[in-house]
């Protein structure tokens, strides 16, 4: 199961300097809603790796207005407390979201 990121705890996980995988999604997105079983999964898959979780953007804002996130979904990776130039818009391929979290992993 994913991960629930908050405005009170999402950069106390950021910080903590583990890789991270935040799926920015809101109620009203239904590609956010098709993709949220694929996320769970790799949430699975990584636990341990990558703390992989979910966003959301009817309950929570001030992520969106530190990184300008203005569509949903919207992943954003992060590692050593930093934002690493990993970013993705719309829904993904699990290929695509495996391949960015490989990467991510290897920075």
């Amino acid at each position: 199961m994913a991960f629930t990121f908050t405005d009170e705890n999402v950069n106390e996980i950021i910080e903590s300097g583990k890789p991270v995988m935040i799926d920015i999604w809101g109620t009203y997105c239904a590609p956010c809603i098709a993709m949220a079983p694929l996320i769970d999964e790799l949430a699975a898959e990584y636990e341990g790796r990558v703390v992989i979780g979910k966003y959301n953007v009817d309950d929570e804002g001030d992520l969106c207005t530190t990184y300008r996130v203005m569509a949903v979904p919207t992943f954003l990776f992060f590692k050593n407390g930093q934002k690493v130039n990993i970013r993705l818009s719309g829904s993904q391929t699990r290929e695509t979201l495996v391949a960015k979290l490989d990467e991510l992993l290897t920075l």
